[in-house]
């Protein structure tokens, strides 16, 4: 699938297009489509707007990220509606009068962003952002999307989001409990939002007291009681310390490491990063393990992970081929700056006789809130 542009601009009055070209100047990546009697003078490179525009709008639906209509709101929601397919994939659509007053958010505030090309778009023009999202306008977390630009992502998006919204805006009694992860999901100055009471550890937390759990952790949820009531959050965390024998098949190192993140009760969407000597880098299997879950791979020389500390399999024989006492204990200690190992070194092979890969975990020590000395 090709990426998404961000801006597309559509323009059909007199009006219209001067605004258009105060937006084009600050931000020229954007793409202008201009309908026929402006586009003589519209900006080089601005595309023709056929109307009716419904065989524009349908092309360039996923094109772009956000779609500007600088045309009145009632016409736009005609025009879009045979288009929209769920919140989850719909680009943000802002609509601005054409006395250039308001930007007004009509779709995909939150997932697609839209609250924030709002601000954006009505900054550049000078005139008032309308954004009528409750969370935004009232300054409370916005569960759906909360953590995304630390890399947090939902362990089920239609799961209890919708529950969590609602308690959230309603200042119902919310349990917001960060096993691991960045402690900014908000700002580290500023209190949590009335309602919500902050905990590190599941086990304090008694869900009948609680209308919603807000969960960020990288372990599974096991507790009934606690799952039924959740929204999961999993956070970039955990680090895979790999090591194989040379060409060990794809499918070899993905199930070792299914296998152990089981057996460890860990989610593989909290996978940060593949850790390992230098010399595997390129290592075909975590080559394909990089393209298929997006994770990074970091190779280390041998010299640095000889000095890692807190190695608990250091091995004569493994530094006698490759110069260290440890790739993949030592490789994830190092990436982590963690002095614990959740999982020691362990091999896996799928039959007796293959192939061996090993797997070390470790989890970045980040702090909690209340180290930094706020609440």
């Amino acid at each position: 699938m090709t990426e998404r542009k961000i801006f597309a601009v559509y323009v059909i009055t007199k009006h219209g297009l001067k605004t258009a070209e105060v937006f084009k100047r600050e931000h020229p990546d954007c793409d202008l489509y201009v309908s026929k009697r402006f586009i003589d003078k519209a900006p080089p490179g601005s595309f023709l707007l056929a109307t009716p525009m419904g065989p524009t709008l349908k092309k360039t639906w996923k094109e772009y990220d956000c779609h500007i209509h600088i045309i009145s709101v009632g016409a736009v929601v005609r025009m879009i509606a045979p288009l929209l397919e769920n919140k989850k994939v719909d680009p943000a659509v802002i609509c601005i009068d054409d006395a250039n007053k308001f930007s007004i958010c009509l779709l995909s505030g939150h997932v697609g962003r839209g609250n924030e090309f709002t601000k954006v778009v009505s900054d550049t023009l000078n005139n008032t952002p309308v954004i009528t999202t409750a969370s935004d306008v009232t300054g409370t977390l916005t569960v759906d999307i909360l953590g995304r630009d630390l890399g947090w992502e939902l362990d089920d998006k239609d799961r209890n989001v919708t529950l969590g919204c609602a308690a959230v805006v309603n200042q119902s009694k919310v349990a917001f409990i960060q096993e691991t992860g960045e402690p900014n999901f908000w700002p580290l100055k500023k209190p949590l939002p009335p309602g919500v009471n902050y905990f590190t550890k599941l086990e304090d937390v008694n869900p009948k007291g609680h209308e919603i759990l807000l969960i960020c952790s990288d372990q599974n949820i096991i507790e009934r009681s606690h799952w039924e009531k959740a929204v999961i959050y999993r956070p970039k965390s955990l680090v895979l310390g790999l090591g194989c024998d040379k060409g060990t098949p794809f499918e070899v190192v993905e199930q070792g490491i299914l296998h152990h993140l089981e057996k460890m009760n860990l989610s593989v969407k909290s996978v940060k990063a593949i850790a390992t000597i230098d010399l595997k880098e390129n290592e075909e299997a975590f080559l394909k393990l990089k393209k298929k879950y997006g994770w990074i791979i970091e190779g280390y020389p041998a010299k640095v992970l000889d000095q890692v500390e807190g190695v608990l399999n250091p091995s004569d024989v493994v530094k006698k081929y490759v110069g260290t006492r440890s790739v993949g204990e030592a490789a994830c200690l190092h990436f982590t700056k963690s002095k614990m190992l959740l999982l020691p070194k362990q091999k896996f092979q799928l039959e007796k006789g293959g192939k061996n890969m090993t797997i070390s975990i470790a989890r970045i020590p980040f702090l909690k809130r209340g180290e930094h000395g706020h609440s």
